[in-house]
C-alpha cells in the first residue's frame, strides 16, 4: 500500500517546482520583451525588425510593416473592419 503522506509530499514539491518553472519563463519573456524594444524600439515589427509604418484601411487606422507584411491593429479595430466590408474580404475568410 502507498505511504500517502509521502505521495502528498511528493505532489506538493511537484506543484512548487511547477510554479517556479512557470514564474521563471514569464521572467523571461517579460526579459525579452524588454530587450526587443530597448534594441529594437517601440516601432518595430517583432518579426523583421524593420519600421512599422501607420495606414489607414477603409478607414480604420492600422500598422503595417513594409519588410514582411504583417499587420497589426487596435482592439476593436477588426470589428469595424468586418462592419464595414463583411461581403468580400471578411466572407472569404471566414466563410469558407
Amino acid at each position: 500500500m502507498p505511504d500517502l503522506w509521502e505521495e502528498r509530499k511528493k505532489a506538493i514539491e511537484n506543484e512548487y517546482f511547477y510554479n517556479e518553472e512557470k514564474r521563471k519563463i514569464e521572467q523571461q519573456k517579460r526579459q525579452a520583451r524588454e530587450e526587443f524594444i530597448r534594441v529594437y524600439g517601440k516601432n518595430r515589427c517583432p518579426k523583421c525588425g524593420d519600421e512599422i509604418e501607420p495606414i489607414t484601411f477603409h478607414g480604420v487606422p492600422m500598422d503595417k510593416c513594409p519588410g514582411c507584411g504583417g499587420v497589426w491593429l487596435g482592439p476593436r479595430d477588426f470589428e469595424t473592419l468586418a462592419q464595414k466590408d463583411h461581403r468580400t474580404w471578411f466572407d472569404k475568410w471566414f466563410q469558407a
